[in-house]
C-alpha cells in the first residue's frame, strides 16, 4: 500500500508516473502519464476485453473440420 496526498505521485518502474490530482469524498482523481505503448485500462473494462479474447479463440471442432475438408479440396 501506498499512502499519498493530493498533488503527490508515485513511479512504477524508470517511465510511468502515477499522480494523484485531487481527493473528492471517497472518489480519488489521478492522473497518469506512461509510454504511449503502456496501454491504461479501468479494470472491468480490461477483465471485459481478456473475456472476449478468450471467446474470440474457441473454435468449434466441427467447423475446424469444415475448413481443413474445403482447403483440401482447392
Amino acid at each position: 500500500m501506498i499512502s499519498r496526498k493530493s498533488g503527490e505521485s508515485f513511479m512504477i518502474g524508470d517511465s510511468i508516473e502515477v499522480k494523484i490530482l485531487r481527493i473528492e469524498g471517497s472518489e480519488v482523481k489521478i492522473g497518469i502519464s506512461a509510454p504511449s505503448h503502456v496501454k491504461i485500462y479501468r479494470a472491468e473494462i480490461y477483465q471485459k476485453i481478456v473475456k472476449e479474447n478468450k471467446m474470440a479463440v474457441q473454435v468449434d471442432i466441427v467447423d475446424l473440420s469444415e475448413v481443413i475438408f474445403l482447403d483440401r479440396n482447392k
